[in-house]
């Protein structure tokens, strides 16, 4: 069985959605964890006391990862905590979504910031701190499927998510001789409570049906992703880039394929 048992792992935006569900993966494989977020609030203390209920230590570090000084800081405490970071899970993003003639200039550094710019200054932080222990380590960056899908009214997510899948790659490039592995997952449309607020729980429900694997993905779905990537299992993959959608990015072939068949 896969198993990180003694590792210690970083996840930023932790208390919600994808990133609650990387940190409990993590935990329920052995790993021990510094779940990361904007406040202690009560989502993220609920997570605490889950994380510990499985025997793993937990530690909330509170800082704003899109703010490089805060990144820093957010590296530094975790270590403190716990002498060392194995794994990092880098969650952060910003969405702003308008027409592309309108769209507003201060809103794409917005989300360049907290998407792109965000992955960049916790994972350098990181791969300095890996490097100079020499013991190698995990990355994973949590992309979208929007890395490759260029919906409308997106320009600034899109760009940001395809940027840093290039950026991952490059990474794991550079620190391939540190044998620090770089990876990525494009997760597609996920069950989350940020998606059930902008859609509404009856959209949520009347959509569902209608995906390639019958149902949304689900936060565990993309923490087993992680955990897997993060395990000695994938010791030689680095560079890559998961779908964990469901076919969602396969629709179009999907119903093509359908059209061919009814013909």
């Amino acid at each position: 069985m896969m198993t990180l048992e003694g590792r210690i792992a970083l996840v930023t935006g932790a208390a919600r959605g994808i990133g609650r569900g990387c940190a409990l993966a993590l935990a329920r494989a052995g790993a021990n964890v510094a779940i990361n977020d904007r406040e202690q609030s009560d989502d993220a203390t609920s997570l605490l006391n889950e994380i510990r209920g499985l025997g793993r230590q937990a530690v909330l570090v509170v800082g704003d990862a899109f703010e490089a000084d805060a990144c820093e800081h957010i590296v530094a405490q975790s270590i403190d905590v716990f002498s060392h970071i194995d794994i990092l899970i880098s969650n952060p993003a910003c969405s702003r979504t308008g027409d592309f003639l309108d769209f507003d200039v201060r809103a794409f550094e917005q989300v360049l910031q907290g998407t792109l710019l965000s992955g960049f200054l916790i994972g350098q932080f990181v791969a300095r701190r890996m490097v100079e222990r020499r013991k190698g380590g995990k990355i994973v960056f949590i992309s979208s499927v929007q890395a490759r899908i260029p919906y409308v009214r997106c320009a600034a997510y899109n760009a940001a998510k395809a940027g840093l899948n290039h950026m991952a790659m490059t990474m794991a490039a550079e620190l391939a001789r540190h044998r620090i592995n770089v990876n990525v997952i494009e997760p597609g449309w996920i069950d989350t409570p940020g998606e059930r607020a902008l859609f509404g729980e009856e959209a949520i429900a009347r959509a569902a049906p209608t995906l390639p694997w019958g149902r949304l993905g689900t936060i565990d779905d993309i923490g087993r992703a992680a955990a897997f990537l993060c395990s000695h299992d994938a010791d030689y993959i680095t560079g890559a880039s998961l779908l964990v959608d469901g076919g969602y990015a396969l629709r179009g072939a999907m119903t093509h394929a359908a059209e061919e068949t009814e013909t």
